[in-house]
């Protein structure tokens, strides 16, 4: 299934809309990743110390991602896989029904065969979105807001795609202070439309705050 008509309309119906939350969210989004890059510096360096020194391979890791009204940007994560992690995952999914109906079904593996050991230590400490702040400046994400999803995620939100991409995708969400990779494909929606349809300020700084006692639980992180 193409996908194509489906981004090309959206994005004509949002060419000229600015994201939820407009200048003010923006602003706060500026301020504070322009802070939290100097404050994390050191732990900028000891992820890409780690990656360097593992297994030889790039230390960025670059997925095209969809955003506001459509528009794909690179998502910039640490690495955590291996170098040639999607064939692993498709010969996986080949051979394994188990795992293909948990990936149909979460598009996530609990026990993921293509993460290194450097990688499981990033996604448990949560180093590896560091870089995502990158984005955040750019002005393809923000700190708060949906999850950020691939092109064959699109149908999966259904009639909700609207409300997904009338906002910047998040380095955090709703979804990540409600339980994280726990959460089902179907609850993940439901959370990120609750979210856009009623954002405040004070949603984004309550999620902020409840991100850090996450990340320091490490709990449902994967």
């Amino acid at each position: 299934m193409s996908h194509v008509p489906i981004l090309a309309n959206y994005m004509h119906t949002f060419a000229s809309n600015a994201a939820i939350g407009g200048p003010l969210k923006r602003a706060i989004d500026v301020f504070l990743s322009s802070i939290a890059i100097v404050v994390l510096a050191p732990f900028f360096l000891l992820a890409a110390m780690l990656l360097a020194f593992s297994d030889g391979g790039p230390i960025i890791y670059k997925h095209q991602r969809i955003g506001h009204g459509g528009r794909q940007f690179p998502c910039f994560k640490f690495r955590t896989m291996i170098v040639d992690s999607q064939k692993l995952l498709d010969d996986l999914l080949g051979r394994d029904h188990t795992a293909r109906a948990e990936w149909e079904k979460n598009r996530k593996l609990a026990n993921d065969p293509r993460i290194t050991r450097v990688g499981q230590f990033l996604r448990r400490s949560s180093l590896d979105e560091l870089p995502q702040l990158i984005n955040v400046l750019r002005g393809e994400m923000s700190l708060v807001g949906p999850r950020p999803i691939v092109v064959s995620e699109l149908a999966l939100y259904g009639d909700q795609l609207e409300s997904y991409l009338s906002a910047r995708p998040g380095i955090t969400g709703i979804w990540q202070v409600s339980g994280r990779s726990d959460c089902s494909y179907d609850e993940r929606v439901k959370l990120d439309v609750h979210y856009v349809n009623n954002w405040k300020v004070s949603t984004d700084l309550f999620i902020l705050f409840n991100t850090v006692t996450v990340v320091f639980a490490q709990g449902g992180s994967y």
